[in-house]
């Protein structure tokens, strides 16, 4: 099965969230959208394109508010973008494309990564010998991979509404030899252009702090002008996009941890120009 647009995904997580709070049961719903169950389930999964009319029913019965319902109405009644990668398509994981769409809609982006640096950040070359050794890739489609974490990258470099990036990075990850000597120092002169941009933060936890609050893995914390945050965790084989309140906010806990046991963006340029004099 396909997965869903990040929009339509967004919009059936709010509902479902505004059926669970109004104690409301998929039957009953059903019955005032005057379809069945499964439909709602498909509604509330992203799985079906919501109707501007069906959200403003469902809004309606739950009784939420009224800047809530037009909002949601509203949402429901644009053009979806997020997915763009459509050209893409046989590259990309069906585990992966809701949360490339959710990065297109999203204001903000906070990243943490402690093996490798994280793809918005990566150069042509380095993503390439990351791409190469990856056991998720197959060689014929190496080349299409890299083109599409390239096409990722755009949304930094936008005229209007640039992604704003949050970057977490080890400081282990600078060191790691991927691609050999020429494509590190590449790659580290591209971070420091990176981090001159007034809408990318780069941060580096030094060795040296040990065992710290992301100790359990990489994540990836979406913020939205019109929607609820969302977390990406990708898995060995899968991924899991989370928008439940309270676990996002463990993760939002882990990010405010990690942005204070980092280096500050001026310390961490430092240390990235201090590794490019040795090289």
């Amino acid at each position: 099965m396909a997965e869903p647009s990040a929009l339509s995904w967004l919009i059936g997580n709010e509902l479902r969230d505004h059926r669970e709070r109004a104690r409301k049961k998929g039957t009953e719903a059903a019955k005032v959208l005057g379809c069945t169950s499964g439909k709602i389930s498909q509604i509330e999964g992203g799985m079906y394109r919501q109707r501007p009319n069906e959200v403003a029913i469902l809004l309606g019965f739950y009784g939420a508010d009224r800047a809530d319902i037009d909002r949601l109405v509203a949402l429901a009644g644009q053009d979806d973008e997020s997915t763009w990668w459509g050209a893409w398509t046989d590259v990309v994981p069906d585990w992966f494309q809701t949360f490339v769409g959710l990065e297109r809609l999203a204001a903000t982006e906070f990243t943490y990564e402690p093996i490798v640096l994280p793809a918005l950040l990566q150069t042509e070359a380095y993503a390439t010998a990351v791409t190469t050794s990856s056991r998720r890739v197959r060689p014929d489609h190496g080349d299409r991979v890299v083109h599409f974490r390239m096409e990722r990258q755009r949304r930094l470099f936008a005229q209007d509404n640039p992604l704003a990036l949050h970057a977490i990075i080890e400081e282990s990850a600078l060191h790691r030899p991927v691609g050999g000597g020429e494509t590190m120092r590449a790659q580290l002169e591209h971070l420091l252009a990176l981090s001159e941009r007034s809408n990318v933060d780069i941060q580096v936890i030094p060795t040296s702090v040990g065992v710290h609050a992301a100790d359990t893995g990489p994540f990836v914390l979406l913020s939205f002008e019109n929607f609820r945050d969302t977390v990406y965790v990708e898995m060995q084989e899968g991924a899991l996009n989370v928008q439940t309140p309270a676990q996002v906010r463990a993760y939002s806990m882990s990010a405010k941890s990690l942005r204070e046991t980092a280096l500050t963006q001026r310390e961490s340029e430092s240390l990235i120009t201090s590794l490019l004099k040795d090289r």
